[in-house]
């Protein structure tokens, strides 16, 4: 049983890439999705494993990988691991915007569930309850970048309503998701001051039509030319994007009295670890992919 609750805000840094496999549409490699959202997700083997893997270089120290996180599978002495992190899920999708460079989409649905999990781990968010959203419209918490009463997303347009009180909401999320620094500071008032919640179906289509996709070509050593079928595309979720994920923590499992550890020592050191650090998720790490800004929030339950 999991004694302590918390969730981890991933806020992309760069493109990030955590794969689905391979596909037989345009897109190749395409990246991982939730089935009955379509929304981009974070696995949480994923972020585990990611966790894991650079445990000691965020500071942790070796001898207490296995009985947070579990042995290897090939090990002499199984037993479970004191730590569980669950499915990062979209919260804020980046969508290029005609004034302003970029404005942080969400929808009610994606800021519902990020809910929901705040409530369900004891940190209940006091977010104030938005007027419903119409396809084709949307909320802004002000009227600067607005080219009279319209938003303009790509190449749409929305008729934009401003509302008070996502700008209250707004600053809430930044300052749960954002370390407060300095060199974060630009980023945080942004997401703040250019959140813009659209309808559900609205929301979906930038979800899973405006990532970032990649063509890449084989080359052949030998000639220094372009292998010929070589040619392929990656999709990645692009910089920027902010998603949330619950984090939980148990005694630890191994059995043996001196290698005992509660569950708030856990939670200590997992948040020690990866909170305000920069963790590398998902492929193509050599080519500066999967960078991740992570941002714990731990709660009462």
């Amino acid at each position: 049983m999991f004694e302590k609750h918390a969730v981890v805000f991933f806020y992309a840094v760069s493109p990030v890439h955590l794969g689905a496999g391979q596909a037989i549409g345009v897109i190749d490699n395409p990246i991982q999705r939730e089935r009955h959202t379509g929304h981009p997700c974070f696995a949480g083997s994923g972020i585990k494993g990611a966790v894991r893997h650079g445990f000691e270089v965020l500071g942790g120290s070796m001898e207490h990988v296995d009985r947070l996180f579990g042995p290897d599978s090939q090990s002499g002495t199984l037993h479970a691991g004191a730590v569980s992190f669950g499915d990062g899920q979209l919260v804020a999708f980046p969508v290029r915007s005609l004034k302003r460079g970029y404005r942080y989409t969400t929808c009610p649905q994606a800021l519902s569930r990020a809910q929901r999990l705040l409530t369900l781990i004891g940190a209940t968010p006091n977010w104030p309850t938005l007027p419903a959203v119409a396809e084709g419209h949307c909320l802004v918490s002000r009227a600067e970048g607005l080219s009279g009463d319209k938003l303009h997303l790509e190449a749409f347009e929305y008729t934009a309503q401003v509302s008070a009180d996502l700008a209250v909401l707004g600053r809430h999320l930044a300052t749960s998701a954002m370390p407060d620094a300095e060199g974060y500071r630009f980023f945080a008032d942004k997401l703040a001051e250019d959140l813009v919640v659209l309808s559900d179906t609205d929301f979906a289509y930038f979800s899973q039509n405006a990532t970032l996709v990649e063509p890449h070509v084989r080359i052949d050593a030998q000639t220094g030319t372009a292998v010929d079928g070589g040619l392929f595309y990656t999709e990645n979720l692009p910089p920027e994007s902010l998603l949330i994920a619950p984090l939980l923590a148990s005694k630890t499992r191994s059995g043996k009295p001196d290698e005992l550890l509660e569950a708030h020592a856990v939670m200590l050191q997992i948040r020690s670890i990866i909170d305000g650090k920069l963790l590398q998720i998902g492929g193509d790490v050599t080519t500066g992919r999967g960078l991740v800004l992570a941002r714990v929030v731990e709660g009462q339950a």
